[in-house]
């Protein structure tokens, strides 16, 4: 853990890879549409075996930031790249990136946006987390009991709240219709997003409300819950099975995220589970 001592708390780390995640972003955002897919042929399926030139650009890009600012951490990354040696596998302080969010749905077919993310467990929790929307021009991270921020593109980071504004709700590519349509009649148009940037859907202006199914059997993957910490920072309210608050502990099982601001969209979200024969 020497490398985040030295520098002093989670709040560095969310400090110092800003930039990096800024330098990622615009390069996902560069290669958008002059890539294509070339699967990784050991996943069973589609959205598993999506692989891009993007992809292991920029999750080489924000390699290079870690390197040079924490590169004694332990490092789970999603692409098999030649910078991911440098680091040590298990144990504490944990590194995890997802360099392209959706690359399959979001990024080649530009169905809703993708993400970049990166962020910092001690302790199996989330303590510093950001996460770059690129076609939106956004950025946002956060540290435990430190807040959140959002940027544009080129901007300085302004500390930002979470906030039911428009009428848009962000869901899981392949959401079951009958949820949709639960949504669409309580007046929300229904927009398919990766789940980074359904994890910090309330704050994105005109969206009030994120909705998400994890495809896996496993549920929400420990790089799916990077964005949950910028949302509880946010003062957004994030909810799981059965209602329980969403896991911090990257490793309890959380099939869905039901992520609003008030009770009201939270009790839509669920009819909209409920609709999906989902509790």
């Amino acid at each position: 853990m020497s490398a985040v001592q030295h520098q002093s708390e989670p709040a560095e780390f969310t400090r110092l890879l800003t930039a990096a995640t800024r330098r990622a972003a615009a390069l996902a955002r560069t290669l958008e549409g002059r890539v294509g897919n070339v699967p990784k042929l050991s996943e069973k399926s589609a959205v598993k075996q999506a692989l891009t030139e993007g992809d292991t650009r920029v999750q080489e890009a924000l390699l290079a930031g870690l390197r040079e600012h924490f590169p004694d951490v332990s490092l789970e990354a999603e692409e098999d790249t030649a910078g991911v040696s440098a680091f040590r596998v298990g144990g504490d302080p944990l590194v995890v990136i997802d360099p392209i969010d959706g690359t399959l749905h979001s990024y080649l077919e530009a169905k809703g946006p993708y993400a970049v993310m990166i962020g910092l467990a001690i302790g199996r929790r989330y303590v510093s987390s950001l996460i770059a929307l690129p076609r939106e021009g956004l950025l946002f991270g956060a540290t435990r009991r430190g807040g959140a921020f959002s940027a544009r593109v080129a901007g300085p980071p302004r500390p930002i709240r979470a906030s039911p504004d428009g009428n848009r709700v962000l869901v899981s590519h392949g959401m079951p219709r009958a949820a949709c349509a639960v949504l669409e009649a309580a007046g929300l148009e229904v927009i398919p997003a990766c789940g980074g940037a359904i994890a910090v859907a309330p704050l994105i202006l005109g969206v009030r409300a994120g909705l998400r199914i994890a495809s896996s059997e496993v549920g929400v993957s420990i790089r799916g819950r990077i964005g949950a910490l910028i949302a509880r920072e946010a003062g957004a309210r994030l909810l799981t099975d059965g209602g329980r608050a969403f896991p911090e502990d990257v490793d309890e099982p959380a099939r869905t995220l039901r992520i609003a601001t008030c009770d009201e969209d939270l009790a839509i979200l669920a009819r909209a589970l409920e609709a999906a024969r989902i509790g």
